[in-house]
């Protein structure tokens, strides 16, 4: 058996395979972080690193996953609808949200995946064990993560979902995403939705440290009764967050989602189920540095 370094894994080798995220900037990911605390817990002899990729330059990143042979490849901005364009196949999520977070790699064909919609709704069970099946949801942007968040709950059953934007053009084709169940909210409808909505979703970027400040919407109009989540997880508290526990009103940040994406495309990459609680504990960590 192999001796283990001092942070308790076997020592990198000519066999140890790679996985990797790519990104512009990447240097800030949590991906390395998380993946190789669950390399750690499971015992694989895998290895995590960042890479940053120039805006414009996914396929040749591709290219090199190919040549290379690498395990697993994260994907983070601006590369997620390139990457979609140019992986050889994608999976329903990925084709729908036209974007791609995780790709793994069949044979010689990489297949683009987008693990974002599993992990909040995954991240969201774990927080505050609510299963969406029938509930009122407004969720708050446009964004990516808002497309992957309102994707998810469409094909999770909710019964309503308004997306809510200051672009009405974009809030509509985030909405369509919902199925049936979605629509897009006027500016002068989003009070009454947020005030009877079982679930709340912050996916701006409001109160993000380094970004605007502010609150995405008056904490209250938020029914005592609901739950709230707001993707922001850098600063683990933000203002918004704040306001709302202050009145009692259970709200989580989005770390949760965060690691369980990643659970996701761990175990996409080596057939294993992820150690969600290591890795958990690994994000605290890192952040509690930051």
């Amino acid at each position: 058996m192999d001796e283990l370094n001092d942070n308790g894994r076997t020592p990198v080798s000519g066999e140890t395979r790679l996985a990797a995220v790519i990104g512009d900037p990447v240097r800030h990911s949590l991906s390395p972080c998380l993946m190789n605390a669950a390399f750690a817990e499971t015992g694989l002899d895998w290895t995590c690193v960042a890479m940053e990729v120039p805006e414009g330059q996914a396929s040749r990143a591709l290219d090199g996953m190919r040549a290379m042979g690498i395990g697993g490849l994260s994907v983070t901005m601006p590369h997620k609808a390139a990457v979609a364009s140019g992986v050889d196949d994608l999976t329903a999520g990925a084709r729908a949200l036209g974007a791609v977070n995780c790709i793994v790699p069949d044979g010689d064909r990489l297949v683009g995946h987008n693990t974002d919609g599993a992990g909040f709704l995954d991240g969201l069970r774990h927080d505050s064990g609510l299963d969406v099946t029938g509930l009122r949801c407004v969720v708050l942007g446009a964004g990516g993560a808002a497309r992957a968040v309102v994707h998810a709950l469409g094909l999770a059953g909710a019964a309503d979902v308004a997306v809510a934007n200051r672009t009405a053009g974009r809030a509509l084709r985030v909405a369509e995403l919902a199925g049936a169940a979605g629509h897009a909210l006027e500016p002068s409808s989003v009070g009454g939705a947020v005030a009877g909505a079982d679930l709340v979703v912050n996916a701006t970027s409001l109160g993000m440290a380094g970004s605007e400040a502010g609150h995405p919407v008056d904490p209250d109009l938020v029914a005592a009764g609901a739950v709230v989540v707001d993707l922001i997880y850098h600063p683990p508290q933000s203002a918004w967050l704040a306001a709302l526990r202050g009145r009692g009103v259970e709200a989580h940040n989005g770390l949760s989602m965060l690691v369980h994406q990643a659970a996701h495309a761990f175990t996409l990459w080596t057939g294993v189920e992820a150690p969600v609680a290591a890795m958990d504990a690994a994000a605290r960590a890192a952040l509690a540095r930051r």
